[in-house]
């Protein structure tokens, strides 16, 4: 689907290329931080899946992988307030070094509830890792180890990132223009 044919896309935010080389840099920088104690990736579903699979292959460790669903969202563009586990993770965390994985961090309140969730869980590390952060609209800072791209407040899509299921195949990150379901 190219954005010319498709007049809902705006500009582009990040580029194929830009998200290609800063995956490259942040797997070499999780390599080097977890040496001999690899991670479990802990993608956040559904938005996080490819760029948890690029990011798996750029990590030079024997990670492992799992995934949860949660959602704040439903089938809105804005935050209901009430976070909801949809799909739970299938392996024990604890004494394990647990990175979460994920697309966006909006207003950061679908990720507090997770950590809070994930850290009663007993794992002896819990990072964040997104591939973008807006920024502005966190009332606390989000406290984030690795972060891909900081973009203003604006809806986007492509790479993982949806509006009603569509566009996730995107290879790069563009802003939504089109009619946004309330």
């Amino acid at each position: 689907m190219s954005r010319v044919s498709d007049p809902h896309l705006g500009r582009t935010v990040v580029a194929a290329d830009e998200i290609q080389e800063r995956v490259a840099a942040l797997g070499k920088e999780i390599t080097h931080d977890y040496g001999d104690d690899p991670p479990l990736l802990v993608g956040v579903l559904k938005g996080a899946f490819v760029f948890m699979s690029d990011l798996a292959r750029a990590i030079d460790l024997p990670v492992e992988f799992d995934f949860m669903a949660v959602s704040s969202y439903g089938a809105a563009t804005r935050t209901s307030g009430v976070v909801r586990i949809l799909m739970d993770l299938d392996v024990e965390l604890t004494g394990r070094h647990v990175l979460i994985v994920e697309d966006i961090v909006d207003s950061g309140l679908t990720l507090a509830y997770l950590r809070r969730n994930l850290a009663a869980r007993g794992p002896a590390s819990l990072e964040v890792c997104t591939l973008l952060l807006k920024e502005g609209l966190q009332r606390d800072d989000p406290d984030l180890r690795y972060v891909g791209f900081r973009i203003p407040p604006a809806f986007v899509v492509g790479y993982g990132l949806d509006v009603v299921e569509r566009y996730r195949n995107l290879p790069y990150v563009a802003e939504y223009t089109g009619h946004l379901p309330e």
